[in-house]
């Protein structure tokens, strides 16, 4: 596993510190202004900086999401997940044989009967629906992305397979 080192930096912010399986070491410093610098040190010297980055807060904002794949997602991997205490992002791929393909988020009753969230649907078209409503209808290799607790997404994965519970 990949090491994170967090350390305060009084009157300026916190400073991450990160060596990647490949060997590069990565800083980033988050300023109180909402300002990043990105630090990117040389392999072989790790006291030289080979490259530098500043960015406000909307474009870090930006960046996070890129990274995190919140514009794109590899071809390979078919979920992802990401987890903040107990709440759980994830993406979630609905297969062409599944029970929801066809049927409305509302028809489905999905907060009610899973207590999850369908927080936006990336379609294979390239389109895109953040906060879809109760009519948006399910498509088949469309890719989700919900929110709730582990047991809630459980629950929204076997609604979404069967089409009800």
């Amino acid at each position: 596993m990949t090491d994170i080192r967090e350390s305060d930096l009084p009157g300026i912010g916190r400073k991450f510190q990160l060596h990647t399986r490949g060997g590069d070491k990565l800083v980033v410093v988050v300023h109180d202004d909402g300002r990043r610098e990105l630090y990117h040190f040389d392999p072989d010297d790790p006291d030289e900086t080979v490259s530098t980055v500043t960015l406000d807060d909307d474009e870090a904002r930006m960046m996070a999401g890129i990274i995190g794949g919140m514009s794109y997602r590899p071809k390979s991997l078919e979920t992802m997940e990401v987890a903040l205490d107990a709440l759980v992002v994830e993406w979630f791929k609905i297969e062409a044989g599944a029970g929801s393909v066809g049927q409305t988020i509302g028809g489905l009753n999905v907060r009610k009967q899973t207590g999850a969230t369908i927080i936006a649907v990336a379609e294979k078209n390239h389109t895109h629906c953040i906060n879809p409503g109760p009519e948006y209808r399910l498509n088949a290799e469309s890719t989700l992305v919900v929110a709730g607790e582990r047991k809630q997404l459980k629950a929204l994965k076997e609604l979404l397979q069967q089409g009800s519970l």
